[in-house]
């Protein structure tokens, strides 16, 4: 269903398992991807989420955080990867959800030619993927996410899922403490798990 922006002003780790199974599309001169999200992360803001980067205030990196919900927040990753995330909350409360895993549902053959060669089990198994398969650059941060070239819509109803410790977060943030990954389990798009020291969104 298509929800209203009113429906992602709320903390992240409400919000993040209500996004599976969610569809996320993008329209380009090249033709249309969507994608149905199978895994998502959950980041708080300023003082509430050292894995977040967002904890440390507002910057001109993290200015979209702060912003309107629905937005994207896209932000490089490792100095070669674009990663995408959901903007959160009400405006001044800084939080994203990240998406992490996806199985494309509309314009695979396009997803496949951006993804070179990728099976296509593996097209959006990961955010670095998805965010080529969907054709999503990193200028597009800041795009509203419920209006043209996006669209997304939520499902009717939550779906069974499984969570535990975030991706690429250990230390302060990361572990048991903060369960804040939620995925479908046995779903295609899961990416693996990977235990690795740094922040995310």
């Amino acid at each position: 269903m298509t929800a209203s922006r009113s429906f992602f002003e709320r903390d992240p780790v409400e919000l993040a398992p209500l996004l599976l199974g969610a569809v996320l599309s993008h329209q380009t001169p090249e033709g249309r991807v969507a994608i149905r999200l199978s895994e998502v992360e959950a980041y708080r803001g300023v003082g509430e989420d050292p894995g977040s980067h967002a904890n440390r205030g507002l910057t001109p990196r993290t200015a979209v955080m702060f912003g309107e919900a629905a937005h994207l927040y896209a932000y490089f990753s490792y100095g070669m990867h674009t990663c995408l995330n959901i903007v959160c909350r009400s405006a001044g409360e800084a939080s994203a959800v990240l998406l992490r895993g996806a199985t494309v549902v509309e314009g695979i053959e396009l997803a496949r030619v951006r993804r070179g060669g990728a099976s296509d089990r593996d097209l959006a198994r990961g955010p670095a993927r998805l965010a080529i398969a969907l054709g999503v650059p990193l200028a597009a941060t800041g795009a509203d996410l419920l209006a043209p070239p996006f669209e997304l819509r939520v499902p009717s109803a939550p779906v069974a899922f499984a969570t535990g410790p975030r991706t690429g977060v250990n230390g302060a943030g990361g572990g048991t403490a903060y369960p804040w990954r939620f995925w479908i389990p046995g779903d295609p798009g899961v990416s693996p798990y990977r235990r690795h020291s740094g922040a995310h969104a």
